[in-house]
């Protein structure tokens, strides 16, 4: 049985779990995808308890996953942006996002990715059902699907956009 830590195993899934394998962290990296960057906000998502917050947060900062940009002097608040490092997990999250679409979205999926583009649906080779373009993370957009809550961050992010 493994422990909780994975030093020992010489494979890159072990190296990948040892830093994005704990439970909220890819939920923190999902959220960040979706416009929440700072500590509030994601608080107030996740329903995560603060420090268990505060130290997935360090913990993906001092991985590169996450960068802390101050946005406020007095007092000092920060929010959280994406490295490189933290866009290249798109194609993870956007794996299991559509696997969890096909087994365990009942009401359908509760995001939809669209290419920037030309409009079209990002299949699950995250290629667009439109024109064929093999899309990144800069080149889509996510989507309120049939199975959003209507307190989901994507519906908040349209009413602040038409505010």
């Amino acid at each position: 049985m493994l422990g909780n830590a994975y030093e020992k195993q010489a494979c890159s899934l072990a190296a990948s779990l040892e830093v994005i394998g704990e439970r909220w962290s890819l939920l923190i990296v999902r959220d960040v995808l979706l416009g929440l960057h700072r500590f509030d906000q994601l608080q107030d998502e996740l329903g995560i308890a603060r420090n268990v917050l505060q130290t997935r947060l360090t913990r993906l900062v001092e991985q590169g996953v996450l960068e802390k940009r101050l946005y406020q002097q007095r007092p000092p608040r920060y929010e959280y942006v994406l490295t490189d490092k933290g866009f290249d997990l798109w194609p993870a999250l956007v794996a299991l996002m559509q696997w969890g679409n096909r087994y365990a979205a009942p009401d359908g999926p509760s995001v939809l990715l669209e290419h920037r583009g030309c409009g079209g649906m990002i299949d699950e080779h995250r290629m667009c059902e439109k024109c064929g373009a093999r899309l990144t993370v800069h080149d889509s957009r996510a989507l309120p699907g049939p199975g959003a809550r209507p307190d989901h961050p994507l519906y908040r992010r349209e009413q602040h956009s038409a505010a």
